[in-house]
């Protein structure tokens, strides 16, 4: 389908510029993020798409022109650097996200020229798209401030449960929950790490804010806390910000717990089936299965000194057999080093750790008892501050 300018711009009724931040993160409001990749790759918002000004080394080059002579000189070099089929290439991105966006924005680090020159060289096209005031760095003023302000003000609830326990499971069926491992892309253990990789702190935190805003939607007005794993400061290499941490360490805990042999089948289906199955999608059969058996005896290796050089080699030996089943099609080896690194490491680790909270705990109880728990405590306002 072609657009003319005339037709494109009959469909965009020109909008304000925005610093209504808490709808743009509340509804998921498409971003047109204007800053170079560099900048995007380490801090970006979850709705935000990478459509940049300038090139790492076009904004490099720019950045010190600006030094040396001046913020004039600079602008003239940008325009320099980006014309012709380049700009005219950047301007058709702008401009597609925008017809198949219509109520989105775009925004750079500050609000300033650079969204401004986009914005400018998308009206040239034909096309009205605001911009975020302040840009990136009032937005993420904003979800720093409200984090923290959520964590002091709203109840939270921690879901507690030995390793295995498929916990995530219940995150998902409550509203106002956050789901810190599905935002860290990682599961939480020492095994935890995923294919994929993980955000990066800025990206993690703006991610979780974000969650928490919507959280507290849920759960207002009347008060009923926000639900969230009951997690260490780090999920993988995403640290838990302090406010959040403390938060945490005051809140109510729900323990659910599962018997062993359903923990041992979760985490055989997780950490082996759906694991292998990830690592071979982004690498291929052998590959994917070479980087899996290598992620494994990884993760073993970092616990060494916490299982003891005993019980690791046997465990380890253990892994090693499983694999080499593996390789032959027979996945149920795995069970047996699952089981013991259950009894003889997570379940230890877990239980000290509980030990000094038992005054936190509120209620235990299997799957069904701890759904039903959880849905009168959420149906009702909290008690829990």
């Amino acid at each position: 389908m072609s657009y003319s300018k005339t037709s494109a711009k009959a469909c965009f009724k020109a909008r304000p510029d925005t610093e209504d931040f808490l709808s743009i993160f509340l509804n998921d409001i498409p971003l047109i993020d204007t800053r170079a990749p560099v900048e995007f790759e380490a801090g970006a918002f979850p709705s935000s798409v990478s459509l940049p000004l300038m090139t790492n080394e076009e904004r490099a080059e720019v950045g010190t022109c600006y030094k040396q002579q001046g913020q004039q000189a600079a602008i003239e070099l940008g325009h320099k650097l980006v014309c012709g089929e380049i700009k005219a290439q950047r301007v058709a991105a702008w401009v597609d996200f925008a017809r198949r966006n219509p109520q989105g924005y775009l925004y750079c680090w500050r609000g300033g020229l650079r969204s401004q020159i986009c914005q400018q060289w998308v009206a040239e096209a034909g096309y009205d798209y605001p911009r975020i005031s302040g840009g990136y760095k009032a937005m993420r003023r904003f979800l720093i401030d409200e984090s923290e302000r959520i964590c002091i003000e709203q109840p939270m609830l921690l879901l507690g449960g030995r390793t295995g326990c498929n916990k995530t499971a219940l995150i998902h069926e409550v509203s106002r929950a956050v789901d810190l491992e599905g935002l860290a892309n990682h599961l939480g253990s020492s095994f935890g790490r995923r294919p994929g990789g993980q955000p990066t702190q800025l990206s993690f935190e703006n991610a979780l804010a974000v969650s928490l805003l919507k959280a507290e939607r849920q759960a207002a007005p009347t008060d009923q806390s926000i639900l969230l794993e009951d997690e260490g400061r780090m999920v993988g290499r995403c640290a838990v910000p302090p406010m959040m941490q403390q938060a945490m360490t005051r809140s109510p805990i729900v323990v659910l717990e599962v018997p062993l042999e359903e923990r041992i089948e979760h985490t055989h289906r997780n950490y082996i089936l759906i694991k292998l199955d990830e690592w071979q999608q982004k690498l291929g059969d052998v590959a994917g299965f070479d980087a899996f058996a290598d992620d494994l005896t990884q993760s073993l290796f970092r616990v060494r000194k916490r299982l003891g050089g005993v019980r690791y080699r046997e465990i380890s030996d253990l892994l090693e057999q499983a694999l080499r089943a593996h390789r032959d099609g027979d996945t149920e080896q795995h069970r047996s080093w699952i089981e013991r690194l259950l009894v003889d490491y997570y379940d230890p680790m877990y239980d000290y750790q509980l030990s000094s909270r038992t005054e936190l705990v509120v209620f235990r109880g299997d799957r069904a008892a701890v759904r039903e728990y959880l849905a009168a405590h959420q149906a009702s306002p909290s008690n829990h501050h």
